[in-house]
């Protein structure tokens, strides 16, 4: 693919997962505070199996964005986390043959929750937090 195309391909895929993710701002959920159901983070799998490693700047420009548009420095700040460190194993993982793509997908979100909560646990000093994860 040449990188017009990829670039092209990212800016759509970027828009996308705007979009998406304020949709599910709109999406009234009880339980944990600040609990979504992912649905922009399944474009992110799609780019990260078409565009590779540019994957990690279409994270960073949905929280950047996501942020300024529907959000507040916190909550760029703990989706910062969740993402850099979902994405990151789901590229380490994606290597491993066997895993699916729906297998991934529950490793990135679990990984992603495992990095807000240890923020959480860092910045408020509450390791009582811990138990948001069982």
């Amino acid at each position: 693919m040449k990188n017009t195309q990829r670039l092209s391909l990212g800016a759509l895929l970027l828009a996308v997962m705007l979009v998406l993710g304020y949709l599910e701002s709109l999406i009234p959920l009880t339980g944990m505070p600040g609990v979504k159901p992912g649905l922009s983070n399944c474009v992110l799998m799609f780019s990260l199996e078409w565009l590779g490693g540019m994957s990690f700047g279409l994270m960073a420009g949905k929280v950047l964005l996501s942020g300024l548009l529907f959000g507040s420095p916190f909550s760029m700040l703990y989706a910062l986390a969740g993402g850099l460190c979902s994405l990151g194993f789901m590229m380490a993982l994606r290597k491993i043959p066997g895993i699916s793509f729906f297998g991934l997908g529950m490793a990135g979100g679990a990984a992603h929750n495992l990095a807000q909560v240890l923020l959480a646990m860092l910045l408020l000093q509450t390791p009582s937090l811990l138990s948001y994860l069982a």
